[in-house]
């Protein structure tokens, strides 16, 4: 933290508080430079993570909304909740790691599939039913015969 007064980086915390609130941290802070006293405040940072829709909307990133589609592909199919949401998580990770706090839906839809891919036939095809929007039953029966080639 720079001193106010003379510039300097140099200085210790010599007292902090939280606010009434918790949303905020007061420190009281002196230079070890000109020894002068100041204070700063920490809050956390709330940039919200944001999706990108397939037609270029924009909207927050709902850990609930996906958790609610693994769930719903993964109905009566031994998979624990535990492991969907631990999918959930990778995915909140990914967000994070990006610079720009955006991620599209097909990517999310991509790495999903993959992972119910690896978990659970039956789930990745009723997951990927919904995601790529089949039109009839023809690329229903195209997407399971893929799965039968690569076994």
């Amino acid at each position: 933290m720079k001193c106010p007064f003379c510039g300097s980086f140099d200085n210790r915390v010599i007292d902090s508080r939280e606010s009434k609130d918790g949303l905020t941290i007061r420190r009281r802070r002196k230079c070890l430079n000109c020894n002068k006293r100041f204070t700063t405040y920490e809050r956390v940072e709330e940039i919200p993570y944001m999706v990108i829709k397939k037609d270029g909307r924009r909207e927050p990133f709902d850990r609930n909304k996906l958790l609610h589609g693994l769930l719903k592909a993964c109905e009566k199919r031994p998979i624990s909740v535990k492991k969907l949401e631990k999918i959930a998580d990778e995915v909140e990770s990914m967000l994070q790691e990006k610079p720009d706090k955006e991620i599209s839906t097909s990517e999310i839809g991509q790495y999903l599939m993959q992972k119910l891919k690896e978990l659970d036939k039956v789930a990745y095809v009723r997951f990927a039913s919904v995601y790529r929007e089949f039109k009839d039953v023809i690329e229903f029966k195209k997407e399971l015969e893929n799965l039968l080639k690569e076994k």
